[in-house]
């Protein structure tokens, strides 16, 4: 670069050399600063990405619980007699055990008027019933047929938590509210447990959700009188003391990244913010930039050295190369940050192809043990099946005995008759035999096709048809123990969309607990009624036994539950036919009758009459 007899002074060599390794640093400092914001901005939307989901999945598994509470035959007739003690008491047993299965804070229902009638903490000292939430925007919104979601602290326990309402409607009228109250302190427990520092703030700037606690119900601005007065009306916050968070942002990077700082501290982070789909929230999340900037310093400072180093090198050789040795471990030193450059992102890329590895694995994991388990729902269907045929066969081999007794005695006396030239009466024993014959058939035939798989594609049952089909069954049984079947229908030609298979089978679990919880008793008598609704098709089933004890109710459908001898069920016959239910998209329900006996509820939606499987 220098000519030999033109070196440059000691001085301005060394104005030069400052200029040059300003200059370097300057650039390299910024470059790595923007590069790092870029990266770590990049690594933000990833891990918002995750924190999103999580937050949905966590929502998503209660969204349709408003929802469903008006199928429910003891909410549904609370809401017409509001008054009545004993069905308040269903409907507060009923809340009770489908908050404990769901894991809901609280389950409440509210009348057309916001005073709640029943609630699934009704045994607690500070329950919600008789409360008035008429003030309350879930409310307001629900009752106007507008399905709400609303974040707010309890009025009763100050406890926040995420309220979704939906009206209960008879036909298109609301005449109730349904409201389900979740906790998300598991989410932010998680996000504390991670060192993640995050926040959720609702429409108002007011942060809701937060993995550190002293940020929580902190506003992320001045709030306006306006504001101030409507948090009074609704209480949102239960007249919480709302204080700002004094967070100070230095730059805007852009519309969803910007560097703040918290005032009067210095430390800089990297505030990501992103919208949560379907709501005014914002999901944000700091990243502190210390180590960033620490970073970008030393590499500043490196590009300084090595600019300082090269150009010394040039003023040596001009000098010259009186100082080669140092030039050469200069390039040494800048090969070997080369080497463990490389040597980085090599470590970095196999890690990631691990990661990748790990997460396909994990993935065929899952489709494998979904798969299992659908096999093994299904082995255990058939199960129950051939445990139900397995009880009946006595009855069925009796059922057969008598016309195979029949058959060898007419068949004998036919050959006589004819051998005599008796033809008319060999041909009357001949038809008799051919009645027998059929009867036997549809005796087989029809433990045949209760013992068949069902297959997985939708179908449609007859309801009256698959009803004779199941009291076909147990006609032996039936017919021990003297009972009497009542029938009452609205219409013999229902059809429900269920498998004709499947429901044959709850039908014939339900009948063998009504007869065995009436085997004790002088007269057995089971009611079968069948209700066509506005959506769906009901079937009550009603003994005349004991009932069902509180625990009985409590634990009814629970595996291997049983109130029989160890030798007469294993306990998941109701199991078995609940989950049939439900995947048929029913409710089966139980409870004890006000006359006395159990009464089991089984509701389907209704098919077109004219397609049927059976």
């Amino acid at each position: 670069m220098f000519k030999r007899g033109s070196l440059l002074g000691p001085i301005r060599f060394l104005v030069l050399t400052l200029i040059w390794v300003a200059a370097s640093s300057i650039a390299v400092y910024n470059a790595s600063v923007s590069t790092s914001l870029a990266e770590l901005a990049s690594g933000a939307d990833q891990r918002l990405e995750l924190y999103a989901a999580s937050l949905d999945s966590e929502l998503a598994q209660f969204s349709r619980l408003p929802g469903i509470l008006g199928l429910a035959p003891t909410i549904d007739t609370l809401l017409f007699q509001p008054n009545n003690r004993a069905r308040q008491q269903s409907a507060n047993r009923y809340l009770e055990i489908l908050a404990k299965r769901t894991g809901a804070r609280v389950i409440y229902i509210l009348d057309q008027r916001g005073t709640v009638i029943a609630t699934s903490n009704w045994r607690q000292a500070d329950s919600y019933l008789g409360e008035s939430d008429a003030f309350r925007p879930y409310f307001q919104e629900a009752i106007h047929g507008h399905p709400s979601r609303f974040f707010g602290i309890g009025t009763t326990q100050s406890e926040p938590g995420y309220y979704l309402s939906e009206a209960l409607l008879h036909g298109s009228t609301p005449v109730g509210v349904a409201v389900v109250k979740i906790s998300l302190a598991g989410l932010e427990h998680t996000w504390a447990a991670s060192r993640a520092q995050v926040w959720i703030s609702d429409a108002n700037h007011v942060i809701i959700l937060s993995s550190r606690p002293e940020w929580k119900f902190a506003t992320l601005g001045a709030l306006s009188p306006l504001a101030e007065r409507q948090f009074e009306q609704s209480r949102q916050y239960n007249r919480l003391t709302l204080h700002p968070l004094n967070l100070l942002t230095v730059q805007t990077l852009d519309n969803s990244a910007r560097i703040v700082r918290w005032t009067p501290k210095l430390d800089r982070f990297l505030a990501k913010t992103r919208r949560l789909p379907g709501s005014r929230w914002q999901l944000t999340l700091l990243i502190g930039l210390s180590s960033m900037y620490n970073l970008a310093f030393i590499r500043a400072a490196l590009a300084g050295v090595l600019c300082a180093l090269l150009l010394t090198g040039l003023f040596l050789l001009n000098e010259r190369r009186r100082r080669i040795r140092d030039q050469l471990v200069a390039r040494h030193a800048l090969a070997q940050a080369y080497v463990e450059l490389e040597h980085k992102v090599a470590e970095r890329t196999a890690d990631l192809s691990q990661a990748n590895l790990q997460l396909q694995d994990q993935i065929a994991e899952r489709v494998r043990a979904q798969h299992h388990l659908q096999q093994t729902q299904s082995e255990l269907l058939q199960a129950g099946k051939l445990a139900v045929i397995g009880q009946l066969s006595t009855q069925i081999a009796h059922q057969l005995n008598q016309p195979l007794a029949a058959l060898r005695t007419l068949s004998g006396n036919a050959i006589k008759y004819m051998a005599r030239g008796n033809l008319a009466t060999a041909s009357s024993n001949l038809e008799t035999i051919g009645q027998l014959v059929e009867r036997m058939g549809k005796i087989t035939g029809s433990l045949r096709a209760f013992a068949r798989k069902s297959t997985d594609g939708a179908a449609n049952a007859h309801l009256g048809r698959t009803l004779d089909s199941a009291l076909f069954l147990m006609e032996q049984r039936i017919l021990q123990s003297h009972a009497r079947i009542v029938r009452v229908s609205a219409d013999e030609n229902l059809v429900v969309r269920c498998d004709p298979n499947l429901l044959e089978q709850v039908l014939v679990n339900l009948l063998a607990n009504a007869l065995d919880a009436q085997q004790e008793l002088p007269e057995t008598v089971i009611e079968i009624h069948c209700v066509e609704r506005a959506h769906d098709i009901m079937l009550a089933l009603r003994d005349h036994g004991p009932g069902l004890s509180a625990a009985s109710l409590e634990h009814l459908f629970e595996p291997f539950f049983t109130t029989k001898p160890a030798d007469a069920g294993l306990g998941l016959g109701l199991v078995l036919s609940l989950s049939i239910i439900n995947a048929a998209g029913g409710t089966l329900t139980a409870d004890n009758h006000p006359e006395g006996g159990a009464l089991f509820c089984l509701t389907l939606p209704e098919a077109n009459k004219e397609a049927t499987d059976v």
